[in-house]
């Protein structure tokens, strides 16, 4: 069964003194852009976590976050009082005659008056993390699959379309025949000469043979069938559908070139649109 790539996925969860909340979003892409974003703190565990968002997505253009909210009444981001005394000091020296209150104001505005003390990972914090970081990557492999169905039902549409419309042009080909024998044949009357009747017959074998497009039919519906049969493979396989409407296309405007048939020219047009819809969908496929 075919995936998209196209998903998203969220899931949070709530710890003594912080809520985490980790959300994953992707659309397609030729190879893996994966971009992470996630506090400072555990910066130290993006090496691992990204190897374990590629084994689970493989392609896309994937954007990965990480939300901690603290809910504590504590915080690790303290006024670096010994800075604060130093550009109060200074600034009185400048204004002597200022307010204390206005003083602690412009100092405050101050660089470096803040500082943030930072966490050591907490072990059991990070196995709740990675928790949360798995139930959101479940979530978007299931609406990537969701997806992958509805492209499914999608490319089994457009097969079968260029299927009907295929057998459809092969249905003109006596009629496609009849006329290219009548046009040779009032071709030479219009030249009034005489035309060695056998000799006729098999320049006119030859040149209906070069117009056969029996072989391109045999080959179009094995690429249809083999095109079927992928999307109903296990292994991810977006790439190969890519090859297989390579193929069909050149079949279809292998047909298109030899049909010398206004009827069966719309029809191979007809097949090229279903074709050119099939494409802009397998670029979604993973």
């Amino acid at each position: 069964m075919i995936q998209s790539m196209t998903g998203f996925g969220k899931a949070s969860l709530q710890l003594p003194t912080k809520k985490i909340t980790v959300e994953v979003k992707s659309l397609n892409s030729k190879g893996l852009d994966l971009s992470v974003r996630m506090p400072s703190s555990y910066r130290e565990m993006e090496l691992g976590l990204r190897n374990q968002i590629a084994l689970k997505l493989e392609r896309g253009k994937v954007d990965f976050s990480i939300f901690i909210e603290s809910t504590a009444e504590q915080t690790t981001t303290k006024v670096n009082v010994p800075i604060v005394k130093a550009y109060i000091d200074q600034l009185r020296a400048v204004y002597a005659d200022a307010d204390e209150t206005e003083l602690m104001k412009m100092a405050i505005r101050m660089p470096d008056t803040m500082k943030t003390e930072r966490e050591e990972i907490d072990e059991n914090d990070w196995a709740e993390i990675q928790k949360v970081i798995l139930e959101a990557l479940d979530y978007i492999g299931d609406f990537r699959k969701d997806e992958g169905a509805s492209l499914e039902k999608e490319f089994q549409l457009r097969i079968s379309n260029i299927r009907q419309y295929m057998n459809d042009a092969l249905a003109l080909d006596p009629e496609r025949v009849q006329a290219i024998k009548d046009r040779l044949q009032t071709a030479i009357s219009e030249l009034k000469v005489n035309v060695d009747e056998n000799r006729f017959e098999q320049e006119l074998i030859y040149y209906l043979e070069k117009l056969d497009i029996t072989e391109e039919k045999v080959r179009l519906t094995n690429h249809l069938d083999y095109f079927l049969e992928t999307i109903n493979g296990t292994e991810a396989n977006g790439r190969k559908l890519g090859f297989i409407t390579q193929e069909m296309g050149r079949e279809i405007n292998t047909m298109g070139s030899k049909s010398n048939h206004a009827q069966m020219q719309k029809l191979v047009v007809m097949m090229k649109d279903e074709l050119e819809k099939i494409k802009e969908q397998v670029l979604n496929v993973l």
